[in-house]
């Protein structure tokens, strides 16, 4: 057990570490280097490199947005392989709907919760 823990906070660790890099040594805005991360997730899973990252980092390596980019490409190669070419673009969301879902709702709660005010 302890050793699954010393995995993944190893992946996540080391995901979240180069981020850091990129947002401290380049002058790449924070959400261009989201998209980078999103984009690469998805070239990883197409390529086949990331599952055996998966299979060693487990919540460390699905979690940061890499991750999410991995959940749009799998999704979409078996939408592909269930439905066509239509499958491509389906797949995608059916496989993140939850993950946006969460995000959206969680965010509306904390919104109703912690009602910001603007100062003037």
């Amino acid at each position: 057990m302890l050793l699954t823990y010393l995995q993944v906070f190893l992946v996540g660790g080391l995901i979240c570490g180069l981020s850091e890099i990129l947002i401290v040594r380049t002058k790449l805005m924070p959400a261009r280097i989201l998209v980078i991360l999103v984009v690469l997730g998805v070239i990883l899973q197409g390529a086949g490199i990331y599952e055996p990252i998966y299979k060693f980092g487990k919540a460390g390596a699905t979690v940061p947005l890499i991750g999410f980019g991995r959940a749009l490409a799998k999704g979409a190669i078996e939408g592909v392989n269930q439905k066509g070419l239509i499958g491509a673009i389906t797949g995608g969301l059916t496989a993140t709907a939850a993950g946006i879902t969460a995000a959206i709702v969680f965010a509306y709660i904390m919104a109703m919760i912690f009602n910001h005010h603007y100062k003037k």
